[in-house]
């Protein structure tokens, strides 16, 4: 059946139609006549053979594009620049790819020239296609329902594409905020089991002062349930949006009524309360939200990978190392050490870091080299920041999972490190002075004689003070409480000296 723009074709007669001719401004080319995408798309996957990774890697991008082409159908139809049977089939074709259908034809590399132009078109053409078998129509009828003309109605790929990545993007923060927020409660979890667990505190790699094993994983907890309220406050910077903006900003081609509407339907449609941007001009050009929501996640990354570091750290041995804590075994360490468990879970969140961080340079980079009215590298920045935001969710959940809700205290060692640790001291010196504590250190340091034990000896306190006072709860800075620090004479300090040592 011939039709404009889209001619099926086939070399016998008898058969179903291999191919189908469609129509450009560049020429006709053989599109496979099953597909729902068109020569647009076919252009693209030729031009753009880069990373081998199509746009629908993202599910949520997908989602988005859809939506955004929805509110736009619903928008035009409200408006009257649309009938309402073009108009409801297009809907019902961007509903049906919302909730799952043909995410096989969302073919495009997800690194593409253009400012986005094969990914907006890539979705015209599966919507266009899929709207026109609705109304039971041949795929390629572009004479009755066109690609262009109707499903891109009202609308630029430089306001839908910045729109779309833009939705995609708060649905991949919320999906990691979820994620930081369990994180953090097994963090928290773990600090109330190791509670009651003191261990020697550490500044520099070197032994500090005492605390308890539960005060530091509470501390990561905090730190992560920090970066879930900022990676909050960035939500609506990027609910700001330019629909109508068209081409560069100045509505060309949009009905006046077209701004207002599509916003309120994007709204309904989406449940994110979006907000059309002030200056559609500015809004067009500026990648700002990017950098801040880019900054925001490398920081985020960061931080869960020091944590990681230090569960790394803490674990390492057993026997060798500082061992104080024990990871999940997960999987063999070596092909030729029998044995050997590596800290498998850690380090691939350490990874996902590194390109967290690769990726923020990448953005603050295609931010930077946008010029005048649009930035051509939106690709590239989408495609950072949303797979930073993915591997982030994912890499939560594994640590959470897989690492975090089954680490065991070494009790037993961390209890012998506290008792023979110069550290503890310190929590002396505000009953026996300085000179005295620095005193019981050397000699601790000498003779590996329990920090208690030297300054009973000394006469400097007795048993029951310096128990009470080198309780875990004052060694860990819970119950605050220091004495009056006697007068310490030269004699005590000279009969503490020559006093016989064990050992």
């Amino acid at each position: 059946m011939p039709v404009t723009g889209g001619t099926l074709v086939t070399n016998d007669p008898r058969s179903a139609p291999l191919t189908r001719t469609e129509t450009d401004s560049l020429g006709s080319r053989e599109v496979p006549a099953n597909a729902y995408w068109g020569v647009h798309t076919l252009r693209a996957l030729e031009n753009f053979p880069i990373t081998s990774v199509p746009i629908s890697v993202y599910p949520d991008l997908i989602e988005a594009l859809a939506t955004v082409k929805q509110a736009a159908a619903r928008a035009n139809k409200a408006i009257g620049v649309l009938d309402a049977e073009r108009a409801d089939a297009i809907d019902q074709a961007a509903q049906e790819v919302r909730d799952g259908a043909l995410r096989d034809q969302f073919i495009v590399d997800i690194v593409q020239g253009g400012a986005g132009t094969s990914t907006n078109m890539n979705t015209n053409e599966v919507l266009a296609n899929r709207a026109l078998e609705i109304l039971g129509r041949e795929r390629g009828d572009y004479a009755f329902l066109h690609p262009i003309d109707h499903v891109n109605r009202s609308q630029s790929t430089n306001d839908t594409y910045p729109t779309s990545i833009k939705l995609a993007m708060i649905f991949g923060v919320r999906r990691l905020m979820t994620a930081l927020e369990a994180l953090s409660a097994a963090f928290a979890e773990r600090g109330v089991a190791f509670a009651e667990v003191l261990k020697v505190g550490r500044t520099q790699l070197q032994d500090a002062v005492p605390m308890t094993l539960g005060q530091e994983f509470t501390g990561f907890s905090h730190t992560i349930a920090e970066d879930v309220v900022l990676l909050g406050k960035v939500i609506p910077l990027l609910a700001e949006i330019n629909l109508g903006a068209t081409a560069i900003g100045t509505g060309i081609t949009a009905d006046p009524q077209y701004r207002t509407e599509v916003r309120r339907q994007l709204a309904e449609a989406s449940g994110i309360e979006v907000v059309t941007a002030p200056d559609l001009i500015e809004a067009t050009s500026d990648a700002g939200v990017f950098l801040t929501l880019s900054a925001s996640v490398k920081r985020s990354a960061t931080k869960l990978s020091k944590i990681c570091n230090d569960l790394r750290l803490l674990s390492s041995g057993p026997q060798a190392g500082l061992g104080e804590i024990t990871l999940p075994p997960r999987q063999a360490g070596s092909s030729i050490m029998p044995g050997k468990v590596n800290p498998v879970i850690p380090e691939v969140v350490n990874q996902i870091a590194f390109a967290v961080a690769g990726a923020d340079t990448t953005v603050t980079m295609a931010a930077e080299g946008g010029q005048l009215q649009l930035n051509a590298f939106e690709p590239i920045i989408a495609h950072s920041i949303m797979q930073s935001l993915q591997w982030m969710a994912r890499g939560c959940d594994t640590l959470r999972e897989h690492c975090v809700a089954g680490i065991e205290a070494n009790a037993a060692k961390l209890a012998a490190q506290v008792d023979t640790n110069v550290g503890v001291v310190t929590a002396l010196t505000p009953y026996i002075g300085y000179a005295a504590a620095a005193s019981i250190a050397h000699t601790a340091l000498t003779t590996s004689t329990p920090i208690a034990t030297l300054v009973v000896a000394a006469g400097l306190m007795d048993e029951a003070q310096v128990h009470r006072v080198l309780s875990p709860a004052r060694l860990s800075g819970i119950e605050l409480a220091t004495g009056a620090i006697p007068i310490v004479t030269e004699e005590m300090l000279d009969a503490h000296a020559t006093r016989p040592r064990n050992g």
